[in-house]
């Protein structure tokens, strides 16, 4: 059995802990947070501490905090096992004043209240000493069917990578959500359609499966939309995605 401690109470802990806590090759000993209110969550499932300086004994300790207090955090810390962070943009060397040390990063998104299914998400590890990435491995292989060995520059590209497939993505359908209210439209008419573009990725590469008025250049309706669109920003965007995929398939606007 595998002895964890988690250190942080956000998205990425709660989903951590709802994937560990019922395996039975794992053992979660303590959830460290900030404050008893931000421990709620867990409190009845472990044991919960707010203290930093004096954590439980464990194989493994994971830092699901806030990247920018990754450093900060770590250099606080007196751990006797394998410290891991779990972000997809910090670097190993963040955690460089231990001995043992090592990336545990899940490539998914994590929202207040959502859980996931840990299973279909990949698990990208990174360790300094062989002996501790096995050991990563076996538990990462305890909750995702996906484990891959991924090194610091590497998983920085693939970060940034999913911003673009994530964030990015998602901002465009809160643009497209605020176009629908202003003509008085039904957003979830369009989930299908979003559905659907997910879904040709399993069959077909993205640049395969672009359709697009700018895919086709088809320059009057690009113009029309333009006209169409009432926020300065918008109209910046339309132009910078239409001029980016015209760019990959034939001229620009």
């Amino acid at each position: 059995m595998i002895s964890v401690v988690i250190l942080g109470t956000g998205n990425v802990a709660q989903n951590l802990f709802e994937a560990m806590f019922p395996n039975k090759q794992i053992n979660i000993v303590g959830v460290i947070g900030r404050n008893n209110t931000s421990l709620v969550f867990f409190k009845d499932r472990t044991t919960v501490s707010t203290n930093w300086t004096d954590l439980p004994l464990a194989d493994i300790y994971i830092m699901a905090i806030k990247d920018d207090a990754i450093p900060l955090v770590s250099d606080k810390l007196n751990v006797n096992g394998l410290l891991v962070h779990t972000s997809g943009s910090v670097p190993l060397t963040a955690l460089s004043k231990h001995h043992d040390i090592g990336v545990f990063y899940p490539l998914q998104t994590f929202t207040s209240g959502k859980k996931v299914d840990f299973k279909k998400i990949p698990i990208c590890l990174e360790a300094q000493q062989e002996d501790s990435l096995k050991l990563l491995q076996k538990l990462a292989g305890h909750i995702s069917n996906t484990v891959e060995t991924i090194d610091s520059e590497k998983r920085k590209a693939l970060h940034v990578a999913a911003v673009f497939a994530n964030n990015f993505t998602n901002h465009l359908y809160h643009i497209a959500n605020d176009i629908c209210n202003e003509h008085q439209i039904d957003f979830t008419i369009l989930k299908p359609l979003i559905n659907e573009t997910a879904n040709k990725l399993n069959v077909l590469s993205p640049k395969e499966a672009q359709t697009g008025p700018a895919r086709r250049g088809d320059q009057k309706t690009l113009h029309n939309h333009l006209r169409l669109l009432k926020v300065g920003q918008h109209r910046e965007i339309y132009k910078l995605m239409s001029n980016s995929i015209k760019a990959t398939y034939g001229e620009e606007l």
